[in-house]
């Protein structure tokens, strides 16, 4: 899985794949599987609460989990075998408890904010703790709700994060060593639950990322803040990444206000320091289940409404709909879609702009709680975490 950003030299292994756009890059993977799901390789159960995915590596992964009231990230290699584990320090444990990030590797590190609004860098190999940085306390923020829970950005040498304080609302940190390389007051606003994205535009650098009330965008080399739209889900939740394509961002939400909410789609100008809206969709109201844009069609489930929808990205419109799988999050690899239902049910699913056609389902067996964390396909396996336990499929041909 390998990510670049232009000015970023290695691997970097992000949250929702390589562009953080939900698409893996994996090939030859089974075009059906058998009734009761495909082959599970192992499982782990003993994570401890946690809503976050597995963050993949070279020859390892991570995943954060919380046994009791201290979050612990866990190393595993790829057969299955726990390496080593760490207490970090205190997690949230107020509503829907548990850890919310999902691990990002870069190089030799891997990073992650715990729900208190802390960042931490560990060594992949040794497990030792590199640094952390408190970002409410450093950078003069307030927690959220329901607790931080973006999963780290990295492009180059930088990390990048929004404590969403009045005077440093987004930040870049040196990830070798977690000292502050700019802050930018962005609009002001609290954080949302939001991971950023890292935006490439004609010879512009963007960041941008969905705030309590508006979407954003700065620079990313110097935090200069250039534009915002108003978007309102009505608990400031904005959980979902922005998607960038071909000058265009879009945006999904669940609902707000009226004519601010929803579904949007944004036309950068051509230096990537304005923008104007080209369509808003308040029907489709995804609140974290993600989307996927594929040949000019975006695809993704309506929230609590057991809707599957594809949408024409150029206009905003419903093309049509599928209703017989519940909402909840999806992924795709290989030409297909993967969708996991907030009822524990995986999917595997044909879409194009004619019909969604559902061609294998089977339920996820362990866990227990919400079924939050999107599922991750890497080297032909699926990863899905549900609560303490992940669960390894072979979905390779």
């Amino acid at each position: 899985m390998f990510f670049s950003f232009g000015m970023v030299s290695g691997q970097v292994y992000q949250w929702r794949g390589p562009g953080r756009d939900g698409i893996y890059p994996d090939k030859g993977l089974k075009k059906s599987w058998p009734e009761g799901g495909p082959e599970m390789i192992w499982s782990f159960e003993g994570l401890g609460d946690g809503h976050g995915s597995a963050g993949p590596g070279r020859d390892r992964f991570f995943v954060l989990g919380m046994p009791d009231s201290q979050g612990v990230l866990f190393a595993f290699d790829y057969s299955g075998k726990l390496l080593w584990k760490r207490t970090y320090g205190p997690e949230w444990d107020e509503n829907y408890v548990g850890t919310r990030s999902t691990p990002v590797v870069a190089g030799d590190n891997v990073y992650f904010e715990s729900g208190m609004g802390s960042v931490y860098c560990y060594n992949i190999y040794t497990g030792d703790k590199i640094w952390s940085a408190d970002l409410l306390r450093r950078f003069d923020a307030r927690n959220i709700t329901w607790g931080m829970a973006e999963s780290l950005l990295i492009s180059g040498d930088i990390v990048y994060c929004t404590p969403g304080g009045t005077k440093n609302n987004i930040v870049a940190l040196n990830r070798f060593t977690g000292e502050t390389i700019w802050t930018s007051p962005g609009n002001r606003q609290q954080s949302a639950y939001c991971s950023p994205l890292y935006v490439r535009h004609n010879k512009t650098s963007l960041i941008v990322t969905m705030t309590a009330q508006s979407i954003i965008g700065v620079d990313a080399l110097t935090g200069q803040f250039y534009w915002q739209v108003p978007h309102f889900q009505y608990n400031n939740i904005h959980a979902n990444t922005p998607l960038y394509s071909d000058g265009m961002i879009y945006c999904p939400s669940e609902f707000g206000r009226t004519n601010s909410s929803g579904l949007v789609a944004l036309r950068l100008s051509d230096d990537g320091k304005s923008v104007r809206i080209v369509w808003r969709n308040e029907t489709f109201r995804n609140l974290m289940g993600g989307i996927i844009l594929r040949n000019g069609y975006l695809y993704g489930s309506i929230y609590q409404r057991n809707t599957w929808c594809c949408i024409d990205a150029s206009d905003g419109r419903i093309v049509h709909t599928f209703n017989k799988f519940r909402d909840g999050s999806i992924i795709m690899a290989d030409g297909l879609f993967y969708c996991y239902s907030q009822t524990g049910e995986l999917a595997l699913m044909a879409a194009d702009e004619k019909s969604y056609r559902l061609i294998s389902r089977f339920r996820v067996p362990l866990g227990a709680g919400p079924h939050w964390a999107h599922p991750v396909i890497h080297n032909g396996r699926l990863y899905v975490r549900h609560g303490n336990a992940l669960m390894v499929y072979n979905i390779r041909a």
